[in-house]
């Protein structure tokens, strides 16, 4: 089977299909790790998914019991040119949509959930997690069951890996491997470069937890902080810099910090930190105008509807070409430029 065209072509779909279906880097990414001969990709929806396990696998079975979700499916694969997958419309745990399937190698669930929650919770998956390998105990050993990304990984009570996937910076899904294709107990991997970092302690290893922060700072990856991996980033940087600490600024923002300028891929940012005064609006403009910069960034948690005035008050007569980040820990600001 060969695509003709590319995934960026418009997809049929409703508004919910569009709204949930997988970004193009994360659906690559999947497909490339789950390379089989048969995969079951159940609550397919849409088929964004699907589309890219028919390009790595021999034969993709795509299960929805939504009729005008299938037949979105359907149109999405035949406009690609993709001819090795089966359409199943039904209930995914049915005994109907289960019992002509051959022996699988993987089966991959992207349950429902709850719109919204106070607290997202494991078992308000539907069809839940142990539904689904109960149903399919037959055809399989290995699972891949796609999880809000909330979850820590303490509140997973499963014996899988629990893999984050951050895209383009930002946190993006929550996937839990089981059976063989379990490689660690926690993950964590940035799209679209790939990197990776991962950890079989219950305990992360122990990291120096500073009060300032030295002349570099830099923010990982959010899935490296989802995963609660930084420890584990920090030690493979150890080499580089041995003074690597972890540098809280609020309940949204965390640096490692070294008075070593260092890189690392699990880096989202890298930044020189220029000052750490008192947050004295007036002072900081002064700061800046005297040293060139014409734009200021407010990365801070403050009431959004008055960002836009702390912004405006620092950018107030600033005509450089320098940009600064500016970060807010309690009543101290921390002053940077990217690297």
């Amino acid at each position: 089977m060969t695509r003709k065209k590319k995934f960026e072509h418009r997809l049929f779909s409703d508004k919910d299909g569009k709204r949930f279906a997988t970004p193009e880097n994360v659906a690559k990414y999947r497909a490339k790790r789950l390379k089989c001969n048969t995969i079951a990709d159940i609550s397919c929806g849409i088929g964004g998914q699907t589309i890219y396990f028919a390009e790595e696998c021999e034969k993709v079975f795509a299960i929805e019991i939504d009729p005008k979700k299938i037949e979105y499916a359907r149109k999405n694969c035949r406009q690609l040119g993709i001819d090795n997958v089966e359409f199943i419309c039904a209930d995914a745990l049915s005994p109907e949509a289960i019992e002509n399937l051959p022996r699988l190698d993987v089966v991959f669930s992207d349950p429902a959930r709850p719109p919204s929650e106070k607290r997202r919770d494991i078992n308000s998956l539907q069809p839940s997690i142990p539904e689904v390998m109960d149903a399919y105990r037959d055809k399989t050993s290995n699972f891949v069951f796609e999880a809000p990304p909330q979850l820590t990984p303490g509140r997973i009570p499963f014996d899988c890996e629990k893999e984050y996937l951050s895209l383009d910076g930002k946190m993006n899904r929550l996937d839990l491997y089981f059976g063989e294709l379990k490689k660690c107990e926690i993950s964590a991997i940035a799209l679209p470069s790939g990197a990776r970092i991962e950890s079989d302690a219950t305990n992360s290893p122990d990291i120096q937890v500073v009060s300032k922060p030295a002349l570099y700072a830099y923010e990982p990856e959010e899935s490296v902080e989802r995963a609660g991996l930084l420890a584990e980033l920090a030690g493979e940087v150890k080499t580089q810099a041995k003074d690597i600490g972890v540098f809280p600024i609020d309940k949204k923002r965390i640096f490692l910090t070294s008075m070593e300028d260092i890189d690392h891929r699990l880096f989202k940012n890298r930044y020189k930190v220029l000052n750490t005064p008192a947050f004295d609006i007036g002072r900081i403009n002064k700061y800046l105008k005297e040293n060139g910069f014409g734009t200021v960034l407010l990365r801070a948690s403050v009431d959004p509807k008055e960002y836009w005035d702390i912004r405006n008050s620092l950018e107030k007569g600033l005509r450089g070409d320098r940009k600064a980040h500016l970060f807010l820990k309690g009543q101290n600001a921390i002053l940077c430029e990217t690297l």
